[in-house]
């Protein structure tokens, strides 16, 4: 059977969904116009020292541009060399607020702005307070007005606080963004596992039937034409059937009810020239728990018919109120007992996922031995065990 391709894994996300809020730093430079009315003073000769207070200006908003840009790759948000243009920007923010005061506490905001793209946890609102209580005491220390020292430190903490709060929202939508893809990726994943899984146990299982029943109209044709004629009948009903359980497992509603597994087992065993021994007891199963148990008799009895030339199969069914056992017995060469195909691997993997077990190997004189247990709850618990006999 051909193997599915292989998935690429994740897609790479694109600009745009990598940052479904700002795009990048360029969002934030126009609150740089905060910083006009300084700049006006030192047009108009209103501030001592022009050419330091120039320095300066230029000194902020080189760093603060940086940071701008640096805030939407996380790489580089959460480096030290952010950390250290912060601690420049506060340093230069407090020189020139504490030199010139009057608009230039106006940056105070703006460092506040810079500091809510960079920083996070803890250390943010610890941050925003010293910002915020700095402001208001250096606008207090202007005595111009009472309410602007409070309006001021409230600027700067809702300037930054807001800020963050923006940022990690944009950081969270491309988690889910990226999480939503991943989960749909997974999805596709498994259900071409599911389906290449069924595709392989019906169409082995079927194959395989088909084959032995047309060996053995052949055998039989020339003496026996009505048998022959039976046969022929069975292959069609088989491929009729097939046709069904592809259409079912294309939808994903095949289900492998166990008693019409056992029955076909053991109409294709027979066919094989292998004698079939069915035996069951214990309650009735949970659909879902039979429909595990209906693959593992079909692969089973699909492995027994192709490599074991065996003359006998057993298949045991064994079932109390906690768990039931499924064990297949042949008396063949026990092909497959040391390197199972790819068909029991699915079993087993199945099996695991519900809970159960799946242990092959040799059987206890010769041939091969396959055990499958799952824990069950019985579908009707008053229901009485029934004794262990023979079907065939």
């Amino acid at each position: 059977m051909p193997k599915l391709p292989k998935l690429t894994g994740r897609r790479k996300l694109s600009k745009e969904e990598q940052h479904p809020g700002p795009p990048n730093g360029y969002a934030l430079l126009p609150w740089l116009l905060l910083g006009l009315g300084s700049f006006s003073n030192l047009i108009n000769g209103k501030t001592s020292n022009p050419w330091i207070g120039g320095i300066g200006l230029l000194a902020f908003n080189s760093l603060y541009i940086s940071i701008a840009f640096r805030a939407f790759v996380k790489e580089k948000r959460t480096s030290r060399t952010t950390l250290y243009l912060l601690g420049a920007m506060a340093g230069i923010t407090y020189g020139l607020a504490i030199a010139y005061g009057d608009v230039w506490l106006l940056y105070f905001p703006l460092l506040s702005l810079a500091v809510g793209t960079s920083l996070r946890d803890r250390r943010l609102g610890i941050t925003l307070v010293v910002l915020a209580g700095s402001a208001g005491w250096l606008a207090s220390m202007e005595g111009d007005s009472p309410w602007e020292p409070w309006t001021l430190g409230y600027t700067t903490f809702i300037t930054g606080a807001v800020t963050a709060a923006l940022m990690a929202l944009s950081e969270t939508v491309v988690e889910l963004r990226s999480t939503r893809q991943e989960l749909a990726r997974i999805a596709v994943e498994k259900e071409r596992l599911r389906f290449s899984r069924d595709l392989h146990d019906l169409l082995g299982h079927t194959l395989s039937v088909i084959v032995v029943k047309s060996e053995a109209a052949r055998r039989l044709a020339p003496r026996d034409i009505d048998a022959a004629l039976a046969q022929v009948a069975d292959i069609e009903s088989v491929g009729r059937q097939a046709l069904t359980e592809i259409r079912e497992a294309v939808t994903g509603y095949r289900d492998a009810s166990l008693a019409q597994e056992l029955e076909r087992a053991e109409s294709a065993l027979l066919a094989a020239g292998i004698e079939p021994v069915v035996r069951q007891s214990g309650p009735p199963l949970e659909p879902q728990t039979a429909a595990l148990l209906g693959w593992v008799v079909r692969e089973a009895a699909t492995n027994a018919i192709r490599h074991s030339k065996a003359s006998r199969c057993e298949i045991t069914v064994d079932g109390s109120s906690e768990r039931v056992r499924l064990m297949i017995t042949d008396d063949g060469r026990g092909v497959g007992s040391d390197a199972p195909g790819s068909g029991l691997k699915g079993l087993t993997e199945r099996l695991a996922a519900a809970g159960g077990s799946l242990t092959t190997g040799p059987g206890p004189r010769k041939g091969f031995r396959l055990v499958a247990v799952l824990p069950v709850e019985p579908a009707n618990t008053s229901a009485e065990s029934a004794e262990m006999e023979p079907r065939a």
